[in-house]
């Protein structure tokens, strides 16, 4: 069974593949992605990495949480499931009825 983690305090520097590779010293890597903004291409800090095995997942979050990587502190656990996004109130604007 498999593990997503969330990873954050990731230097904005931080290629996907240089995440691959450090969580890849824990076991087999299933994707390693870096969220990015949608317009700039700039990295926002945080990204998830699908580890292959629960217990490697389990055993990354041990091990390299806290640890400084690129000059930051990471924070590793595992990952929650997104939220549904869509909103209940609308997100139309206001029309007046004259």
């Amino acid at each position: 069974m498999s593990m997503k983690l969330y990873v954050g305090g990731l230097a904005y520097s931080v290629t996907e593949s240089e995440l691959e590779a450090l969580f890849a010293e824990q076991g087999k890597v299933d994707s390693a992605v870096i969220i990015k903004d949608r317009d700039s291409g700039q990295s926002k800090g945080f990204g998830f990495v699908e580890m292959s095995d629960l217990k490697e997942g389990q055993n990354a979050i041990k091990e390299l949480d806290g640890k400084d990587f690129n000059g930051r502190s990471i924070t590793v656990n595992q990952a929650r499931p997104q939220e549904d996004r869509r909103s209940s109130g609308g997100g139309g604007g206001f029309r007046k009825s004259y």
